[in-house]
């Protein structure tokens, strides 16, 4: 029996907006890898990708959307107005036109949700509603913030906010120097340093299920709160020079999804602005991360504990072929995190080896 392995997202107490259209979107969409990089513009190997999937020969149908190129080299996204079962039962897709100078094979594999742990927050732009049209405020907002997803804008100037921990703590810094520039205007000359902190916390409060998110203390100390799969992913599969900079010591405390890093800067080194500028670098990463990684369970709850050490030990053992992806084993399943395409190869690749171990036992 193959071991049930399956997308699943977590129920956590800040993930309360649901949004299906947009994950029967991802249902419909597939990961082209192999695209040739470089060799035409970006439009027309989108253009040329489009008229591929199109092909009823391709196994394809009505193309809703592609997306390329993306943050993957050579990778790009395609969604169709139906089902995309049928693509993937395609052995073999050659990419060929007649304005490319040879075919190209390509690999099409299911897209993988990304399950990492966002938060949800309600924003309070009632405060701008005197300097700005509040509904272009909020397509700046849009535009300037594409990994996040906003909800409707009530009548009472508030809205939804949907997303990762350092984006949603980007917009709150946003909006904070937003208020601070309406407060600089209005009182110039009365102005204190406290008197600023206290007239952003009340102009514009950005309210988290999580309250976790805490200000370093003019860049002494600094916090990042981190899904723990990223962070874990960040610390075991980045370049170790990461999490390794001499000049700030790192802390951190799991608490189920969630990590906190708590940045200190060193004694000995002076500039504390070092500090700041390594919490603004993690969490970077971690936004890339966040949008570009996912996560495929093996579940293995029906198995013997000798079988379950077998799968434990052939993800081990093909780990080396995989550099970019990371296997956590846990008692009961085994979670690989990477991009969608290696964790599908990876994945199938280890279901087909321990089940031919079954087979020949």
């Amino acid at each position: 029996m193959w071991p049930r392995s399956r997308h699943r997202a977590r129920t956590t107490p800040f993930l309360y907006v649901q949004d299906t259209g947009r994950a029967a979107k991802l249902a419909r969409t597939v990961v082209i890898s192999g695209v040739p990089d470089g060799v035409l513009k970006d439009d027309v190997m989108s253009d040329i990708l489009v008229i591929h999937f199109q092909k009823s020969k391709n196994n394809g149908g009505d193309v809703e959307d592609i997306i390329y190129p993306t943050m993957e080299k050579g990778v790009a996204y395609v969604t169709f107005e139906d089902q995309e079962e049928s693509v993937l039962k395609k052995n073999e897709h050659r990419l060929e036109d007649k304005r490319l100078s040879r075919y190209y094979p390509l690999k099409v594999t299911p897209y993988c949700k990304n399950v990492f742990s966002s938060v949800t927050s309600v924003l309070n732009m009632s405060v701008f509603k005197d300097q700005y049209v509040l509904e272009d405020l909020i397509q700046e907002l849009k535009k300037k913030n594409t990994a996040l997803s906003f909800g409707p804008l009530q009548s009472n100037g508030h809205i939804s906010v949907q997303g990762s921990f350092p984006a949603i703590e980007m917009l709150r810094d946003f909006l904070l120097l937003k208020a601070k520039s309406l407060s600089e205007d209005k009182n110039e000359e009365r102005k204190s340093h406290q008197r600023q902190k206290k007239q952003q916390q009340q102009q514009c409060r950005l309210t988290t299920d999580t309250n976790n998110f805490v200000l370093g203390a003019e860049g002494e100390k600094q916090v990042v709160v981190l899904d723990t799969d990223i962070y874990l992913y960040m610390k075991n599969v980045l370049p170790k020079k990461l999490l390794a900079n001499t000049d700030v010591v790192i802390s951190d405390i799991t608490d189920g999804d969630i990590t906190i890093l708590y940045l200190q800067k060193v004694r000995s080194r002076p500039d504390a602005a070092q500090v700041l500028a390594f919490k603004e670098e993690i969490e970077h990463q971690s936004l890339k991360l966040h949008n570009t990684l996912c996560k495929e369970r093996i579940y293995l709850e029906e198995y013997t504990r000798d079988e379950k050490q077998k799968y434990k030990l052939m993800c081990e053992t093909l780990k080396s072929h995989y550099p970019s992806v990371l296997v956590i084993p846990y008692a009961t399943h085994i979670d690989v995190i990477g991009s969608s395409s290696e964790v599908f190869e990876f994945t199938r690749e280890v279901n087909k080896e321990v089940q031919s171990l079954f087979q020949h036992r």
